[in-house]
């Protein structure tokens, strides 16, 4: 089986391109600047979002300092501060078969650690990706790599994986926030102090 490769908006059915999926691997990877100035810190997060389009509560945010879902369906596999290196940067792991009925869908962020402060955006982050990869395999199902110019934007949603008339399915977003993580997450109904 080989991958398919969405552009940005495109959308495919994880249920038919890989029947037996049931523990997905989200691989999210990046490669910082290479020039001079503070080092990137890049960070992944999750979060589960009911048919209103808002969590249920705190604990449905999933990242670095709350890396597991109350139910177990989302782990966060930890925190990669730098970028280096090849492959997944971090990772999250969705158990399909343990999300809750009344989440309609997974959102994936990244956002820039301080990028406000810093001065960093997605502008200067090179190679983005996010890909779904099925765990029991090791087999990579689909592959979005992110090509928008967000010369402003300190987070980003790369990608959501979602439930439609009984199947789930994944779509790329690459929809870009000049509010960091803040934006994002209340956006979603999540309330930080």
């Amino acid at each position: 089986m080989s991958s398919l490769t969405l552009s940005k908006g495109g959308n495919l059915s994880l249920t038919k391109a890989d029947p037996g999926l049931r523990k997905a691997l989200i691989g999210l990877g990046w490669d910082p600047r290479t020039t001079s100035g503070k080092a990137f810190d890049l960070d992944a997060s999750a979060l589960l979002i009911s048919e209103n389009g808002k969590v249920r509560s705190q604990a449905d945010f999933i990242f670095y300092n709350q890396l597991v879902a109350a139910d177990g369906s989302v782990t966060h596999l930890g925190d990669n501060r730098t970028g280096d290196g090849a492959g997944d940067d971090e990772q999250i792991l969705i158990d399909l078969d343990l999300i809750a009925a009344d989440v309609a869908r997974v959102v994936i962020a990244v956002s820039i650690d301080q990028g406000e402060e810093r001065g960093q955006n997605f502008g200067q982050v090179r190679d983005a990706f996010c890909r779904v990869v099925n765990q029991e395999t090791e087999q990579e199902v689909v592959r979005y790599d992110l090509s928008e110019d967000a010369a402003s934007e300190t987070s980003m949603i790369f990608s959501e994986i979602y439930r439609h008339r009984g199947e789930w399915k994944f779509r790329a977003i690459g929809q870009g926030y000049a509010t960091g993580l803040h934006g994002i997450v209340t956006d979603f109904g999540i309330s930080l102090h």
